[in-house]
Order: structure tokens, then C-alpha cells, then sequence
């Protein structure tokens, strides 16, 4: 199939798709229409074939999709198929929070290591995970094959250690620091602003709140 450009916004509704495929797997439904998947998701079924047409479409007309071949084949699509090792940079309560949470292995990221800069944290494990000083960063990336650092961290900290990061050969990073870094352009950066989102979710409510006042 022939690359071809697919918008931000395609690609923030796949991981969508892929969690409510997983649901009708496990409640057993073999196939399902895209009428009936956009009834479930609140998107428009024309938005769902448009968006799975992007990557060769998958359903067939008169039966629909085949839940089981579409979630296997947008794991594909997401990299779920492959193991990545992670690392969390900052094991504060969010770091922390991010190392407990088991959903992230099962879909084959593996945390294997967590560092900071806290003495107090030393030698503490986090569902195993060691916590380590950030002075053994540079280290451990040697020893260790690294696909996705996790940012944890002040935004005044965040650029030096993400600097630090890509030397240290990481290609992909995670980061919830408050701040937008500045990195050489082979390198993929996720921003999680979470102060944005409850923004947004404030945003939302002032606007519910005022149509209410209008009827």
C-alpha cells in the first residue's frame, strides 16, 4: 500500500477504535457495522470507514467488520504488536502512578526502570522497579535497549534530562513535563499537558452551564 499522509486527528481516534473492539471481543461479538460501531463511539459511521479506508478499509459490504481481524489489525496499525522498553524519568507520585498502572504492560510497554533525583527514594521499588539516581541514567541507556522515556519531571528540569535522553540514543519520549521541549526532529515527542485537559474539561462545563441558563 502506498504511504500516504494520515491527519493527527485519524490517529488520536485509532487507540478509540482498538478499546472498543477489545470490548466487543470480550462480550463475544464476532463482527459489527460500522452503523453500529458509530453508535457505540458517538462517531459517524461515514467517519469510521473514512478513517479505516486510510489503511485499506478491512470491512466487507453486507457483513461489516470482523471484530477479531479489525482489533488485530489496528494493533498492527498502533505498533501493539511489538515490546518496547520504557523508562520513567521523575518517580514522584505521577512517575509512580505511571509504573503501577498494568494496563501499559499488557498492551507491551514494560517499564524497566524509574530514576530521580529525591536521595529518599533510593533502593525503593515500585512493582519491582528499582528506583535509581539520575546520575545512572547514561549508564543504564548503554546497557539497556531503550524505545520510550517517560518525562516526569519540573519543566525546568525537563529539556536538560531530555537532552541527556536523545544522547543517550532515545528516540521517542513521553512527556508530561508542563513544557514543550526543543529536540533534534528525529525524535517523536508525545506531549501530555494534563493542567490543558482540565482546562478544556472547564472550558466544557462554562459552556454546559451557560446553554442551561439560556433555556
Amino acid at each position: 500500500m502506498e504511504e500516504k499522509a494520515i491527519s493527527r486527528a485519524v490517529i488520536k481516534r485509532l487507540p478509540r477504535y482498538y478499546r472498543y473492539l477489545g470490548e466487543l471481543l470480550d462480550n463475544g461479538v464476532e463482527r459489527i457495522s460500522s452503523n453500529e460501531l458509530s453508535d457505540r463511539m458517538q462517531v459517524t459511521a461515514s467517519q469510521i470507514r473514512q478513517d479505516l479506508n486510510n489503511f485499506g478499509g478491512f470491512g466487507q459490504q453486507g457483513y461489516g467488520y470482523n471484530v477479531k481481524y479489525l482489533y488485530q489489525e489496528i494493533g498492527k496499525i498502533l505498533g501493539l504488536d511489538k515490546t518496547y522498553n520504557v523508562i520513567i524519568v521523575g518517580a514522584g507520585n505521577l512517575g509512580q502512578a505511571l509504573a503501577n498502572y498494568v494496563r501499559f504492560e499488557k498492551r507491551g510497554f514494560r517499564v524497566i526502570g524509574m530514576f530521580d533525583v529525591n536521595p529518599q527514594l533510593i533502593g525503593k521499588k515500585v512493582r519491582g522497579i528499582e528506583i535509581r539516581m539520575l546520575d545512572e541514567l547514561m549508564d543504564f541507556l548503554k546497557e539497556h535497549d531503550i524505545q520510550i522515556a517517560t518525562l516526569t519531571l519540573p519543566k525546568n528540569a525537563a529539556e536538560e534530562v531530555a537532552l541527556k535522553l536523545v544522547e543517550g540514543g532515545v528516540k521517542a519520549i513521553w512527556n508530561f513535563a508542563h513544557t514543550d521541549l526543543n529536540l533534534p526532529k528525529d525524535v517523536i515527542v508525545e506531549n501530555v499537558h494534563l493542567s490543558e485537559s482540565l482546562m478544556q474539561l472547564s472550558y466544557n462545563i462554562t459552556r454546559h452551564q451557560q446553554e442551561k441558563e439560556k433555556k
